[in-house]
Parts: C-alpha cells; sequence; structure tokens
C-alpha cells in the first residue's frame, strides 16, 4: 500500500490522469448538491474549478523537476529563482472572485449564495491538494464537507425552527396594516426589536414591506406564529428569512 501510495505520488502519466480525474470527480459530487438545489454554481462549475486547480498543482511540481533538472543549467547561468508555491496561492486568491459572484443580497435584506461560494473555494484547494498527491487529506477534506453540505443543514433547520430569535418578511396592502402587525406582535408578548420597512410592486400594484426582527418569550414553533400573522387582513405574503 505505502508503495503504491509512493508511485502516485511521483511525477508520471498515471498519477496525473489520476489526480485531474480524481478532482474532477470530487468537484463534480460537491457541485452536484449545490446543482440540485438550484445554486448559481453546479455541477460543471465545480468540476472545471477543481480540475483546473490540481493542474496548477501538478503544473507547480512540473516546473519545480524541470527547473532541478533539464533547465537547471540555464537557471544557474542566468541566475534566476523562483517561488513555484505562489501559482497555487493566486489561484486560491483568483477563486474569491469567482466564489463573489455567487453571493447576493435579495430584495428581503437576505443574503445568498455564501454556501455556494465556501464551497465552490473548498473545491479549489481539494483540487491543489489533489495536484500535489495529497491523497489522504483530499478525502478526510471531501467527507467533511460533504458532511457540512448533506448532514448539517437538516439540523440547523430544526434548531432554528425552535429558537426564541426569529426574522421574517410581510408583504402587505398599506401602511397601516404594516402598524396593525406590529401592535399584534407587542401584544402577544413578542419583543419586536428592529423594523425595516420598504416598497415592492407586483403586477403593477405597490405594497408595502417589512423585515421583522423578534425574540419570543419562550421557545415556540416559528411555522405556527407565520400561520397566525399570515390570516391577518391586510397581509399578502409572508415568509421566515
Amino acid at each position: 500500500m505505502d508503495s503504491l501510495l509512493q508511485y502516485l505520488r511521483e511525477l508520471n502519466l498515471c498519477s496525473m490522469c489520476l489526480r485531474i480525474v480524481l478532482a474532477m470527480l470530487l468537484g463534480g459530487l460537491l457541485g452536484f448538491d449545490r446543482e440540485v438545489q438550484h445554486r448559481p454554481a453546479g455541477f460543471r462549475t465545480y468540476m472545471l474549478v477543481s480540475m483546473a486547480a490540481a493542474c496548477t498543482a501538478i503544473l507547480s511540481q512540473y516546473l519545480d523537476l524541470m527547473l532541478n533538472t533539464f533547465w537547471k543549467d540555464a537557471f544557474d547561468i542566468v541566475g534566476k529563482r523562483t517561488d513555484l508555491v505562489r501559482l497555487g496561492a493566486q489561484l486560491v486568491s483568483g477563486i474569491g472572485f469567482l466564489g463573489t459572484g455567487t453571493i447576493m443580497i435579495t430584495e428581503r435584506k437576505e443574503v445568498t449564495g455564501l454556501t455556494t461560494a465556501c464551497c465552490l473555494w473548498a473545491a479549489a484547494c481539494m483540487g491543489l491538494a489533489t495536484g500535489a498527491g495529497f491523497y489522504e487529506g483530499v478525502l478526510v477534506g471531501f467527507l467533511i464537507v460533504a458532511f457540512v453540505m448533506r448532514v448539517l443543514p437538516p439540523l440547523e433547520r430544526m434548531m432554528l425552527s425552535s429558537s426564541t430569535h426569529m426574522n421574517f418578511f410581510v408583504e402587505l396592502d398599506s401602511l397601516k396594516d404594516l402598524h396593525t402587525v406590529s401592535e399584534i406582535i407587542k401584544a402577544s408578548g413578542i419583543h419586536l426589536y428592529d423594523v425595516e420597512m420598504g416598497k415592492r410592486e407586483t403586477g403593477g400594484v405597490s405594497h408595502v414591506t417589512g423585515m421583522f426582527s423578534v425574540r419570543l418569550p419562550r421557545r415556540e414553533k416559528h411555522t405556527k406564529i407565520l400561520a397566525d400573522l399570515a390570516v391577518l387582513p391586510g397581509v399578502v405574503a409572508i415568509e421566515e428569512v
């Protein structure tokens, strides 16, 4: 087993092909989850990013090999030295710009795409590790990222659904309805500590919007609170954010 890993860590045709294909597969698996959830960066994007990162790491190893063998005499004469690790560092920085394109702020003041951007950055780092032949680290990293993306969201939703803090977006017919909702919330013993007002046009009809931040007096299902508010007169739409 050790001899096989040692062989695959060498810079040869077999190990290079394995690293590139492995990076594409692992990146694609992470991207598939984002694709199913209709995120901006999906299956193909993750595959390409991870594969390109692996190629960058392989290129760094290739250049280091060439500078110490075939090109050594020429570089000794010129007297130039270079840090080949910078290739990977620049790639990680560049992925930041790509990840920024997946982050959006909705009209409800909700930030979306952060998880996709982080996973995209993680896929690039995994690709670099795969290209460098760090197979053990890649396996551990992939399992951790997969655990965070698939196992933790249901647990997070379960915890947030019974949290004493709650944010919800509501769309109303008029400003008077917004005041009515605020008064009913206060009368229910719920502490209202922030409200952001706005306007929204739907089909040529102007509606008042509000982003409410509240603290509940006790742990209670958020769905019940939303259901109680949804039946109030003037409430067009309501959703937790």
